[in-house]
């Protein structure tokens, strides 16, 4: 258990003996990350540190504190990005028409930072997205080439 100061003994000098006799007995040997430097050392200070460090620990992004203007317009621009990876026409609709209601909702009444941002078109979007789903064309086998072999199941179905 841990010391009590006595009353009537100074408080740095009762750590100062606590400190040498801790000291003494080799408490401070082996410590964990001896003789390495202290975590963020090197860097310059931050203020806001504790804040960011715990929006990164809680996993929160920036769109919370964004105006809507600002994440409508990253939205227009990751729009190409976000449609391909799409895998049916409808959801494609679906985002674009969501897209624009946010977008409409907004010019109607706007706040925050003035943006540029107008409502996109649906048709024009999915037949991009169509344009990109489309598979290349076959490419012609190379002049002088062999037909490919029919595949050893085939051969044996023949056989029998």
């Amino acid at each position: 258990m841990t010391e009590r100061k006595r009353p009537g003994v100074s408080f740095e000098s009762w750590l100062d003996k606590q400190i040498r006799a801790a000291n003494e007995r080799g408490d401070f040997e082996n410590l964990p990350g001896k003789g390495k430097p202290l975590p963020d050392a090197g860097r310059r200070y931050d203020e806001d540190w504790w804040l960011k460090d715990y929006l990164r620990r809680e996993g929160v992004t920036g769109d919370g504190i964004l105006p809507e203007s600002l994440l409508l317009r990253r939205d227009l621009e990751r729009l190409p990005t976000v449609v391909r990876t799409m895998n049916s026409e409808q959801r494609v609709r679906d985002h674009v028409a969501d897209l624009n209601t946010r977008i409409t909702k907004w010019l109607r009444m706007p706040h925050g930072p003035h943006v540029n941002v107008t409502v996109v078109d649906v048709e024009e979007t999915v037949s991009q997205w169509r344009a990109h789903r489309r598979p290349a064309p076959p490419s012609a086998p190379p002049t002088g080439a062999r037909p490919p072999e029919t595949s050893w199941w085939r051969r044996l179905r023949r056989r029998a």
